[in-house]
């Protein structure tokens, strides 16, 4: 048996543990014997789960701006090798023209609450974006629509529109956490999907000053 510690902010008991959305954290099911020597059961834990663990690609479109020529060295040899480099990047246009506008895409991590689409991310990850695609485990793609953001919690919820039922994590009881029990983040670095990582329960209700939350979980995973 296992749970989530990831929470959603406005639908559990401690709002502040929703700040580790950018990967499903789990528990795995060990006895007081494999606690002592490590978490045997990761692997185990990590393939019931990791398919409920997502990429965030997201989309937006930004205005272009032009840049200004940067102050070149009195330099002649430096002074030419410079400006062909700008000139290659376009960034010396001797009639300063507007250029056109560009898409910026970025990836993060989330992972799914609810089997028929619901999915919990940060909302940095998808601040701004007026595209998010959601990425299975499977390399399937699914264009999401954004229900709702709180940028106290960095959270944000998102709705796709599977075929059939997606693989959900569970969520579990935080105040039944005990200190040193391991945890597993599964989730989206530097783009990285699937990546796996391991670690334990550090401390609970930490408070770090952060506004009206002040009950955080704290772990090294």
């Amino acid at each position: 048996m296992f749970g989530t510690l990831a929470q959603f902010a406005r639908q559990v008991r401690r709002p502040a543990l929703a700040t580790v959305a950018a990967a499903a954290m789990v528990l795995p099911a060990l006895s007081t014997a494999s606690v002592a020597r490590g978490p045997d059961g990761i692997s185990d834990v990590a393939e019931r789960v990791i398919d409920a663990v997502v990429n965030i690609s997201t989309s937006q479109k930004v205005e272009a701006r032009n840049t200004p020529m940067p102050q070149l060295p009195n330099d002649p040899q430096l002074d030419e090798l410079f400006r062909d480099f700008f000139n290659r990047r376009g960034q010396n246009d001797p009639q300063n023209r507007e250029r056109g506008p560009r898409r910026v895409n970025s990836l993060g991590s989330g992972f799914i609450i609810d089997a028929s689409g619901i999915v919990v991310t940060n909302n940095h990850v998808i601040a701004e974006a007026d595209e998010i695609t959601v990425i299975l485990n499977d390399g399937t793609r699914l264009k999401a629509d954004l229900v709702g953001k709180d940028q106290k919690t960095d959270l944000a919820l998102l709705r796709v529109k599977p075929e059939k039922p997606l693989k959900a994590v569970k969520f579990g009881d935080s105040e039944k956490l005990r200190l040193g029990e391991w945890v597993i983040a599964i989730g989206n670095p530097f783009s990285l999907g699937g990546t796996v990582t391991a670690g334990i329960v550090s401390a609970r209700n930490r408070d770090i000053n952060s506004g009206p939350y002040d009950t955080y979980i704290q772990n090294d995973a």
